[in-house]
């Protein structure tokens, strides 16, 4: 537990001494943070429940030619197995190639925010620690979104879309949050629906068309069930509520009320779906775990008219190791994450 404890430290520290401000700091500690923790998901040993899976996806893309990878489920993630069986790296190449897209999707978007290192340490006990080494194809799908989210919020509509198309190809669920980029407020609209329509119908026929009734009947149909779903979508739920609650002020500091209302609304909804379709809804609600990172690390300014920003931040460090705790003492699965080897030490 030494390491997974080691990377939560790591930004937690720093988050307490650290100032609000507009300008998050210098460029060079976090390249340094994003190659260390690259590393640590990139040459993680044995560690995530579906190692093995992974390992089998390896060796059945070593004979895929390219037309075979651009015609196969989820192209960006077949390509990246397809370039380490090129070059020989094995499984550790696409880890490692996977870990550094997602680190750097979530760094751009934890340095947007106000506190840029209290974001990160809250990204580290589920985002980074069960998802990014855990559900490699699905993390480089939030990477590139969270990526897409920090551009929306500087107005990039147009890059927004090209990132979920990213996000798409690495697992074709993210389409799901192309048509939150009309929820933008500038003017436009009128384009905006037509780039969403056009490149969410494109994206559908091209990746999702032929699956869609097989995802129908696997995740509704079939009733497939994810442990611990109800305490994931809790853990959206939460940030969705302070959102709501501190609609007024964050409109006040932040702006872009729109994107952010809809995101804790989605968040409000998957409580009461998950019951219905647990895997399903398990699925999508990672999607939303970005209200976490940005809600709670703009917690201490949102409440700051009712408590001190250190006692707030302070509060949102303890629940998150309390998360770090629980999980890797009490999670179902948390058996696939310990102990944490990394394969550079070995």
């Amino acid at each position: 537990m030494i390491g997974f404890w080691t990377l939560f430290i790591i930004p937690a520290f720093r988050s307490l001494i650290e100032v609000r401000s507009r300008k998050s700091s210098g460029i060079l500690p976090w390249v340094l943070v994003g190659i260390f923790f690259s590393l640590a998901i990139g040459y993680r040993f044995e560690v995530g429940g579906d190692w093995g899976t992974y390992l089998r996806h390896y060796d059945r893309y070593y004979w895929y030619d390219l037309i075979e990878v651009f015609s196969a489920s989820d192209p960006g993630y077949v390509f990246l197995n397809w370039v380490s069986v090129q070059q020989n790296w094995g499984v550790y190449g696409v880890n490692l190639m996977c870990g550094a897209l997602f680190m750097l999707g979530l760094l751009i978007l934890c340095r947007q925010q106000p506190r840029p290192w209290l974001a990160f340490a809250v990204a580290v006990p589920y985002v980074l620690v069960v998802v990014a080494m855990g559900y490699t194809r699905q993390s480089v799908a939030l990477g590139f979104l969270c990526w897409a989210i920090a551009s929306l919020e500087r107005g990039a509509f147009v890059r927004y879309l090209l990132l979920v198309a990213a996000a798409a190809l690495f697992h074709k669920t993210a389409l799901v949050m192309i048509p939150l980029g009309l929820f933008l407020n500038r003017k436009g609209e009128l384009f905006r629906a037509v780039a969403v329509l056009v490149l969410g119908y494109a994206l559908w026929d091209l990746l999702l068309a032929e699956a869609q009734s097989g995802l129908w009947k696997n995740y509704v149909e079939a009733q497939m069930e994810s442990s611990g779903a109800q305490v994931r979508v809790a853990m959206n739920l939460v940030p969705a509520l302070m959102f709501l609650t501190y609609r007024k002020r964050w409109g006040e500091l932040y702006g872009n009320q729109a994107f952010w209302l809809i995101l804790s609304l989605g968040a409000v909804a998957t409580v009461f779906l998950v019951g219905f379709a647990s895997t399903a809804v398990d699925r999508i609600s990672l999607y939303f775990t970005p209200l976490q990172i940005v809600v709670l690390s703009r917690l201490p300014e949102l409440m700051e008219e009712h408590f001190p920003q250190q006692t707030v931040t302070i509060a949102v460090l303890l629940v998150y190791g309390l998360a770090l705790y629980v999980w890797l003492n009490y999670a179902t699965h948390a058996q696939y994450w310990l102990p944490y080897r990394n394969w550079l030490l070995m």
